[in-house]
């Protein structure tokens, strides 16, 4: 038997998943492993329908999709018929391709070894346990397969796309992974590779967009470079010949642009990040809508990052971190120079390390509406203020394997008039969205067809409750997350974060480096009284016993005391004490500090149940006093004091240090400069000197260079 739809016998059950929804595949899956099988034909046009016990019938045609399977039951949309008739199909195959083979063996060897090879056919993509996993992508597809897959106007779209070079990332398949291409407004993946129909887009359409049209030409694009690498990136080149639209070079107005940037940043420098906001308003807006008419899209979000910051500083937020501010003023100084020396090796060579359209983020805008979506949490961030309070909900996609936030804010309930009307002040966990508890929300599984999301990850949630549901967090809610937002120990994600480009040249996310680790074991933890911090030190991958732990294999949590969550620090503890059995997996945001992996604990696995760190509460008490000595070497903690120094003079104004500071930052470079690192000495000299610097218009650039070094230092000084 030559089977019709060989398409059909491609899709995986995790695909199957991702192209309807777990639901239907489990309830499918059990009446067929129950033998409650539907009579399953293939007709002559390639159509496959089956007939099922209770009288209902569903048909999938040819050239059509499984949302375009018909079926008489009354469901609008995909039911459990439409899911029942691939697998069905799929189990029917095997059995007749199996009988065949038997019967044919019997009575004619050359009809043997012909089913012998249709076999072949059928498993394919089924895992071998003795064979490598292939890597394959969907760049196989040629200009026929995509004309007679998609309408020559979704095709006309996709070109128009195309011609503003959009940055792609592409992952091959490899084993049960399919190929993945990340689009910068969203993912698509292939599940079959005979027919795109089979393609998922997680925009409303789902699939036969022209995402999926515009993945098909960049995998093409990668296999035309001769790249054989697991994933790659590239800027896709427009379709119509000749057209080079979209090319970064840094003409007059984008060099005016980063003039005025530059103006800004030394504006901080100079008079501190502790002047009113109301003087450099006009500024910004400036700005803004500069970065608005040329396309800057990271720039302009990093620029905004800045922002929030500031005002966070001045209101007193809980989100105010000096050495965030740090970091958010040197990266929009080194965002726009690199973007500006990647545009020049693209003009004069035609090649560069990177795109500089990803790095400014041309061609990034809007939001896309998403269809049938499903997130889990992976923790919670409160915050409060002088006027407000707020929450950022981390959740990630199972299917897409991609991280998302969503984030609400309030006023702060008035205390005094809460008390006259006799009104308790609503909690913050206790606020509704979508008609579920903020804690539902932060502590759950989400799922929902009223969700838009933004390119740097924000993604906002229809009022309407009738399109989201919301299931509670389980032990197992995070099976399903893989690489690289799950790695298999601090080793590996170790690797992986010295691996990852710097944050200055990728897409702006709201949330970066978070991810999702085992935990073998709790080795000691306590709170640090001067530090406010419960510290604990675990061991998350490696092998042998405690007293065999490689320090390669070990991870620090560090989670501040925070005003806003008053709860989590107990919350961790009684954790960290083994109350709810024993920690299992951790979700958090990861750093490298001083040779060591740091990750900042958001959510909690352990034996017993799923803890949100931030949405839980729990009664104070008494916490084991310990002191833990994380400064690593000697010039990690010279680093570190420079660091934490300029982060200080950012906030007050280098024209405002006195004689006494001054000393101070020389000696630091001194000793800097003895530890070999005279670049940083020199730059650093430059700071102290800055009131009187000859071209005062080259210290943004030189102190966005100084404080990159010094990140760079600090991640990797060990003894």
């Amino acid at each position: 038997m030559s089977p019709r739809r060989p398409d059909l016998l491609e899709l995986s059950t995790d695909a199957l998943i991702a192209l309807a929804n777990a639901g239907f595949v489990k309830r499918a899956l059990k009446e067929l492993d129950e033998g409650r099988m539907p009579q399953v034909e293939e007709l002559d046009d390639g159509a496959v329908r089956a007939h099922y016990d209770d009288g209902q019938h569903a048909t999938l045609a040819a050239g059509r999709s499984l949302r375009e399977a018909v079926c008489s039951c009354p469901a609008s949309g995909l039911c459990r018929h439409r899911v029942t008739l691939v697998l069905a199909y799929q189990r029917w195959v095997r059995d007749a391709m199996g009988a065949g083979a038997s019967d044919a063996a019997a009575s004619d060897p050359a009809a043997s070894d012909a089913n012998d090879a249709g076999r072949d056919a059928l498993t394919d993509n089924a895992p071998q346990a003795d064979a490598a996993p292939q890597r394959w992508t969907p760049a196989e597809f040629d200009d026929t397969a995509i004309a007679a897959g998609f309408p020559a106007a979704t095709i006309d779209i996709a070109t128009r796309l195309a011609a503003a070079r959009p940055v792609i990332a592409l992952q091959a398949g490899l084993g049960d992974n399919a190929p993945n291409a990340r689009l910068p407004m969203c993912s698509v993946r292939f599940f079959s590779r005979s027919s795109l129909l089979h393609a998922r887009c997680d925009c409303r359409q789902g699939s036969g967009c022209e995402h999926v049209v515009l993945a098909v030409w960049a995998f093409r694009q990668w296999q035309a470079s001769r790249d054989e690498g697991a994933q790659a990136t590239v800027e896709l080149e427009p379709r119509q010949h000749g057209e080079r639209a979209g090319v970064v070079g840094f003409d007059a107005d984008a060099q005016s642009l980063r003039d005025e940037l530059g103006r800004l940043c030394l504006r901080l420098w100079m008079d501190g990040s502790s002047q009113s906001p109301l003087l450099l308003e006009a500024p910004f807006e400036r700005l803004r809508q500069r970065c608005a008419q040329l396309g800057w899209s990271w720039v302009l979000a990093s620029l905004q990052r800045l922002q929030d910051l500031l005002i966070a500083q001045h209101a007193r937020s809980t989100r105010f971190d000096p050495l965030q501010l740090l970091d958010a003023v040197a990266e929009c100084t080194a965002r726009v120079d690199a973007a500006r020396r990647a545009g020049r090796a693209q003009v004069e060579a035609g090649i560069a390390p990177l795109p500089a359209s990803q790095i400014l983020g041309l061609g990034v805008k809007g939001e896309v509406a998403l269809d049938h979506l499903r997130l889990v949490s992976l923790g919670a961030q409160c915050w409060q203020d002088q006027e407000a309070e707020g929450v950022r909900v981390l959740f990630a996609d199972p299917d897409t394997q991609s991280v998302t936030v969503l984030e609400r804010q309030w006023p702060r309930a008035d205390t005094g008039a809460s008390t006259a009307t006799g009104a308790a002040p609503t909690a913050l966990m206790a606020r509704r969205i979508a008609g579920q508890t903020l804690r539902q929300f932060a502590s759950g599984q989400v799922v929902t067809r009223g969700a838009k999301r933004r390119a740097n990850g924000v993604i906002d949630i229809a009022a309407g409750a009738r399109q989201t549901n919301v299931l509670p967090l389980a032990p197992q809610s995070w099976d399903q997350l893989r690489a690289p937002l799950r790695q298999p120990g601090a080793r590996e994600l170790s690797a992986h974060l010295r691996r990852a480009l710097p944050d200055f040249v990728r897409p702006r996310q709201v949330i970066e480096h978070l991810h999702v680790l085992p935990v073998d074991a709790v080795l000691d933890w306590g709170w640090d009284a001067a530090e406010q911090t419960l510290r604990a030190r675990l061991r998350s991958g490696g092998e042998g016993g405690v007293s065999e732990i490689d320090p390669a294999d070990c991870l620090q949590l560090a989670l501040p005391h925070s005003a806003a969550a008053v709860g989590a620090v107990d919350v961790l503890a009684r954790a960290l004490s083994g109350e709810w059995g024993a920690p299992r997996v951790v979700a958090g945001l990861a750093r490298l500090q001083a040779g060591h992996l740091q990750v900042l604990p958001l959510a909690l696995i352990t034996e017993q149940r799923a803890l949100v760190l931030q949405a839980e509460s729990a009664p104070a008490q008494t916490l084991p006093m310990q002191t833990f000595d994380y400064a690593g070497s000697a010039l990690a903690h010279q680093v570190e004091q420079t660091r934490q120094q300029l982060a200080a003079w950012l906030r007050q104004g280098l024209r405002h240090q006195n004689a006494a500071a001054r000393e101070r930052m020389r000696a630091l470079a001194t000793a800097l400069e003895h530890a070999g690192l005279r670049r940083i000495a020199a730059l650093l000299g430059d700071a102290v000197d800055a009131a009187g610097a000859v071209d005062p218009t080259r210290l943004p650039e030189r102190m966005a260079l100084l404080v990159l070094a010094l990140d760079g230092v600090y991640r990797d000084a060990v003894e």
